[in-house]
């Protein structure tokens, strides 16, 4: 393997799919400098609520209504789903057919379904004991950072129906890989974003 194929932006398909492979360097690159570009904002969320996290104005914390067991349950399907996209993409670059590639597609949007539906379960449930984003600081800081995790994913989770179409239309050609890597690019990016709100967010409320 060269140099530059070791710095390939995407999955190497040097092996499988020269054309491609060789297409898609310049334009994997630069959906990573829009991933980069949105992590920027997680940042400055992340800030914000490191700064709020005493800004309760006498009511309760995110800390107070939230559950560590769901959290944890909806972590554990999000890693899950990045191993079946990563399983697709494997299935993908070797050649084993559309319907292993569409089984594992199918497997990961379930699982992003299954994550989102337990996510706003927890939403309501924190809402309807009166934990609103309008009560103080620190809830509003929640709410601004975890649900924009959430609407990724569901955007994701679009993204996945619309290629869950494609594959079958179109076949795996040139464009629909390419789209194919920018998807599990940010279906990972997703996943790691997720493990940084577990750890800073839902852990560290065990802590206070």
């Amino acid at each position: 393997m060269s140099a530059a194929e070791a710095k390939h932006a995407g999955i190497n398909l040097g092996d499988s799919d020269r054309e491609t492979h060789e297409k898609a360097g310049s334009e994997i690159f630069g959906f990573w400098i829009f991933l980069m570009s949105d992590a920027v904002i997680f940042a400055l969320l992340f800030a914000t609520y490191g700064v709020m996290l005493r800004g309760t104005a006498g009511g309760p914390s995110a800390a107070d209504e939230y559950r560590i067991l769901p959290a944890f349950i909806e972590t554990l399907i999000l890693l899950t789903s990045s191993f079946t996209f990563g399983m697709a993409s494997v299935a993908m670059k070797h050649g084993r057919g559309l319907r292993t590639v569409l089984a594992w597609m199918v497997i990961t949007l379930a699982l992003g379904l299954g994550f989102l539906a337990m996510e706003l379960r927890d939403f309501s449930t924190m809402i309807a004991d009166g934990a609103l984003p309008s009560r103080n600081g620190n809830l509003s800081s929640f709410f601004a950072l975890v649900p924009l995790h959430g609407l990724h994913v569901a955007a994701g989770c679009l993204w996945l129906a619309v290629m869950l179409v494609q594959v079958p239309c179109f076949g795996l050609d040139k464009r629909v890989k390419i789209n194919l890597l920018r998807l599990g690019l940010f279906w990972h990016f997703l996943d790691i974003v997720w493990i940084a709100i577990f750890s800073v967010v839902y852990l560290q409320g065990l802590i206070r």
